[in-house]
């Protein structure tokens, strides 16, 4: 009891970048809460931002760095690039886990219905981002399947108004561990033509631990055009990784031995990702208030890596292609009822192999069950149309409701390009009874699923607001899920997953003091999980409450406190068994009941910030049985920046107190603790130009 009265109070002790530095934040403009702009206080939900200013001082060289300011997201980072999603959720891992929170840029998934990779927000371009936006909860109605525990949303640089006919910023990092990065961003005019923006990211990292390290690759090109009635914005983004991936270290604690916690058990493993993503976003201004919005799109991705993590470590190779069409149309009538309807369409072609290429290691079993050769190559097509709509009432001056739904059909054709069933490639049977890997036959599988939404906002007084919200989400089941069986089973008869909200908070804009306090319940249920005999089910329950505080308070001209806290307790709620041990009520794995953000910004004059950020993470179970534990962890990171002429020097110090800690721990039945280690105290320097 003293632990979670403990938590509570660092939740009441909060400040967080939902926090605005002043009025005229306040008043800044909210793009994906309603696909239309909008203020905040004109949205019903728990929505975060980290704006473009917080970003330069963050400098992420991991995603994760960022959305640690956001309330109720606890990204566990893993090696290089790759990381696992918490959005008012537990850590997500394992069957059922992808997808169920949406990434986008600039409004455009970044992935296909079906086709996730929970690692996918490395393909976005973050590093150059105006914003990241985020919304925490279902938020089905406006964003369809996935958008489940919530949006990330990625908001790419506008193209700057000036008269420069050219302009651009060149910067230069370095760091430990022959961490290096270099960004380019350009721009020009083309006279009657518009403008044009390029950003080019460049990032290489040896790697803190042995063997591994990365080198990536980003590229973003923009075309923008207005004329009286019509914006166009057409974008292209390319990216590139190679990846030496380190794996989990094992043993009890190891972590904080730092003669171990540079090892690699996994030296082969590695990570080949490209992406390519082609939009433009056509906002056309109707006349007497009507808008419509029209956002075409081709997509690519192709993965290659080695999955160290499983007996055989055969590779996989995936990719997908994809065109869709999102679209939304704005109007008001009667002067006081505004409404949003729309059409999302996409169709994607998507494919999956896996090879091993070695002989399985270990036991006899596991050497008869797991051969040499291929394993499953096949091809997913698959749709998706979805009409919605969302209105809002102004029913008197301080009182709006809204009522939203919407229809989204997933259908997928599957073709197996090998024999079915549980044979080695060329057909012959494995032993002790058939092969750990299943093929199905050639299949239709469909999935439709409505997502409806309630919500109200009262402003008690100007700055003060209270808002109600309740929301249904849903994720269809990924092809992976579907097609990638195990041992006898032949069909994975699964549901989507569906989620149901309801959440209460008060929001205070002032000029000095702002925050969002929210208290939330959710139930979820045919959650995806995979049994002890490897077959995937979809009838998991889960429960989720919690409550979230983000607020700021300048106490001076110079000084300024945020953070962003947490507190929930995500449960079980089936009947399922593991080892003997009824889940049931238990606290699910990964999932701390608090952590958050605490930073202390100091700004004495306009050109130097200085930033002290803490960091907590509360204890955690690591297995669902509740029988082992991470012990949590607290961290302290110091930013600074110098901002003179046409110059900007900064300096980030992560880890300042060189605290052993895990940025993921684990347990295997079969091996026991397992952890990702956090890196040491390290400090990255930073210069960038202007001209």
């Amino acid at each position: 009891m003293l632990k979670k009265i403990k938590s509570l109070g660092l939740i009441l002790l909060s400040v967080s970048q939902v926090a605005w530095s002043d009025q005229a934040n306040i008043e800044s403009v909210v793009v994906t809460a309603s696909r239309v702009e909008k203020q905040l206080q004109e949205y019903p939900e728990s929505f975060s931002m980290v704006a473009g200013q917080e970003l330069k001082l963050i400098k992420h060289n991991h995603i994760q760095q960022s959305l640690a300011r956001v309330p109720g997201a606890n990204v566990a980072r893993g090696n290089g690039l790759e990381y696992l999603p918490a959005l008012r959720s537990p850590v997500l891992s394992g069957a059922g886990a992808c997808g169920s929170v949406l990434t986008m840029e600039d409004g455009i998934p970044l992935r296909a219905n079906g086709f996730c990779n929970i690692n996918e927000l490395f393909e976005s371009h973050s590093e150059v981002a105006q914003r990241v936006e985020v919304i925490r909860g279902p938020a089905g109605t406006l964003y369809g399947s996935n958008a489940m525990h919530g949006v990330v949303n990625i908001l790419s640089p506008e193209i700057e108004e000036n008269t420069k006919a050219f302009s651009g910023t060149l910067g230069f990092e370095g760091g430990p561990h022959d961490y290096y990065r270099t960004s380019i961003s350009a721009e020009s005019d083309l006279s009657n033509e518009g403008r044009v923006r390029a950003d080019l990211s460049l990032a290489s990292d040896g790697g803190y631990r042995d063997h591994s390290g990365y080198d990536q690759q980003k590229l973003s090109l923009l075309h923008s055009v207005s004329t009286a009635q019509t914006q166009i914005r057409s974008r292209l983004a390319v990216t590139n990784l190679n990846q030496e991936t380190a794996g989990y270290i094992e043993g009890h604690n190891v972590y904080r031995d730092d003669r171990r916690d540079r090892e690699n058990p996994n030296p082969e493993a590695f990570r080949d990702a490209s992406a390519v993503r082609l939009y433009s976003i056509l906002d056309i201004d109707l006349g007497s208030g009507k808008k419509l919005s029209l956002a075409p799109y081709l997509r690519k991705t192709d993965m290659r890596f080695l999955q160290h993590y499983l007996p055989g470590q055969a590779l996989e190779e995936n990719g997908q292609e994809s065109i869709g069409l999102r679209s939304s149309y704005f109007f008001t009538r009667a002067g006081n009822l505004e409404i949003v309807m729309g059409l999302d369409m996409e169709f994607t072609q998507g494919y999956l192999r896996e090879l091993q290429k070695e002989p399985t290691e270990g036991s006899g079993f596991l050497r008869e069950t797991i051969p040499v050769g291929k394993h499953y190559d096949y091809q997913v097509d698959a749709y998706s149309v979805a009409p919605f709509t969302l209105a809002t009432w102004n029913a008197t001056d301080t009182l709006k409701l809204y009522s939203g739904v919407r229809l989204e059909s997933v259908q997928y054709d599957y073709n197996n390009k090998m024999l079915s069933g549980r044979t080695a490639e060329d057909g012959l049977p494995c032993g002790f009874g058939g092969c750990r890997f299943s093929r199905p036959e050639d299949r239709k599988d469909s999935f439709q699923n409505w997502s409806p939404k309630l919500g109200a906002t009262y402003d008690l007084k100007p700055g003060l607001q209270f808002f109600v919200n309740m929301a249904q989400g849903y994720r269809v089941p990924q092809a992976t899920e579907l097609y990638r069986l195990q041992r006898e089973q032949t069909v994975a008869e699964l549901d989507s997953e569906q989620i149901s909200s309801i959440e209460l908070g008060v929001r205070i804009l002032k000029e000095h003091l702002s925050y969002e306090l929210v208290a939330y319940g959710m139930r979820k249920r045919n959650v995806i999980f995979r049994d002890t005999e490897y077959f995937n089910h979809s009838s998991g329950k889960t429960s989720h409450r919690g409550v979230e505080m983000a607020l700021g308070y300048a106490f001076s001209q110079s000084w300024r406190l945020e953070t962003s806290s947490s507190y929930a307790e995500h449960r079980y709620r089936d009947e399922r068994e593991l080892q003997g041990v009824l889940l049931d009520g238990n606290l699910v794995d990964s999932a701390p009941r608090a952590f958050g953000s605490y930073r202390l910004q100091w700004q004495p004059r306009q050109e130097i910030t200085a930033e002290l950020e803490w960091l907590h993470q509360a204890r955690y179970f690591t297995d669902p049985q509740n029988q082992h534990e991470y012990s949590g962890h607290n961290l302290l990171n110091l930013r600074a920046e110098w901002v003179f002429d046409r110059w900007a020097l900064s300096i980030r110090a992560l880890n300042l107190t060189n605290k052993a800690y895990a940025e993921r721990a684990d347990y295997s039945s079969f091996v026991g603790d397992r952890y990702f280690p956090g890196e040491p105290r390290s400090i990255y320097l930073s210069v960038s130009s202007e001209w």
